[in-house]
């Protein structure tokens, strides 16, 4: 491994110093991405910045009923949290399906949002990888890419995005806060992943130097009944196949709200805006959540061996839906609703 500094400042404006400047400096939090990277030589910072110290955790509750969460909380801490539990049940859901459960007492919100792809052309340093190395091609396109993406991706990348915590947040349109040494500054999550295009490389809007603060939970978004549900190749712990965050406001029988996110299938959470705009206004039947499920993967381009992946979002969209629907006092019965 290279030599690094290592620096573990008290104040915000402190750490931004450190990294201000340095393109070789890296933030710290848990260490459960940046660690493991930094051994397999992807990443060889010249210091890291450790966060833990800053006074970016706890979880707060917003006027409008909403939440408020640190960059550094653990992934433990907010999946515990009672009003998470109690408002964002799928937030929860998400944190406990994303990990271990040692690796979720070290893991941290912020390096949550940040974590890289665990594509394995990605780390490994003698593949060609235009988001490790731009410019030197993608080996996932021709070569194993049985789990990697079949939404949004293009010829220079076709890695997912690896984070379930971050597919719950894009349901709940969530916003991300970051501070500069210019001041402060918010980014929406649906625009804070950038899309692939023809620089894999760039991930997100952040600017550069930025540190992840907090991330805001809209009051909004809490009324909603929701549900995560996440298929993986082994139940003890495993990144998504493909991921479903879902959120819904059924009132009088009809679909007054629905929100759609998938998961494992993308460079970024994938939300399903014609999907949801469908079912606005609905009733929800099986009939109408299998159309909303098609048009959600209507964009989908599957790669040679990961067309499955497009069968089994669709029927995952159907099936939370599904579920959420018939949870809710006088919605439809389970047989009604996926005869």
């Amino acid at each position: 491994m290279r030599e690094f500094a290592y620096l573990r400042p008290d104040r915000v404006r402190d750490a931004l110093t450190a990294v201000a400047g340095d393109p070789g400096a890296r933030y710290l939090g848990g260490g459960t991405n940046l660690v493991d990277l930094m051994k397999c030589g992807v990443e060889e910072p010249t210091r890291l910045v450790d966060v833990r110290r800053l006074p970016l955790d706890g979880v707060r509750d917003t006027p409008d009923g909403g939440l408020v969460v640190g960059a550094t909380t653990t992934n433990s801490d907010l999946a515990a949290h009672p009003g998470v539990r109690r408002r964002f049940p799928a937030l929860t859901q998400a944190v406990l399906a994303g990990a271990s459960g040692q690796l979720r007492n070290m893991a941290t919100v912020g390096g949550n949002l940040l974590q890289r792809t665990r594509c394995g052309y990605f780390a490994d340093v003698d593949a060609p990888c235009n988001k490790r190395a731009p410019g030197s091609g993608c080996a996932a396109i021709t070569g194993v890419h049985h789990n990697h993406a079949v939404l949004g991706h293009s010829a220079h990348c076709a890695a997912t995005h690896p984070s379930d915590l971050a597919v719950a947040l894009a349901a709940f349109d969530a916003v991300v806060r970051y501070r500069t040494l210019d001041g402060a500054g918010e980014i929406p999550l649906s625009r804070f992943y950038l899309p692939v295009g023809d620089r894999p490389d760039r991930e997100t809007a952040l600017p550069t130097g930025a540190l992840v603060t907090e991330v805001v939970l809209p009051g909004s978004a809490g009324r909603l009944r929701s549900r995560y549900r996440k298929v993986r190749e082994r139940a003890s712990y495993a990144f998504a196949t493909v991921s479903v965050a879902a959120a819904l406001d059924l009132r009088d029988g009809v679909l007054h709200d629905v929100r759609i996110a998938l998961g494992g299938v993308a460079s970024r959470p994938w939300r399903a805006g014609a999907a949801e705009a469908a079912l606005h206004g609905a009733r929800p039947t099986a009939d109408r959540f299998r159309a909303a499920a098609d048009l959600a993967l209507s964009a989908a381009e599957p790669l040679r061996d990961n067309a499955y992946k497009v069968t089994l979002a669709r029927n995952l969209v159907v099936a939370v839906l599904g579920d959420l629907a018939a949870a809710v006092p006088g919605g439809p019965a389970g047989r009604e609703r996926t005869r």
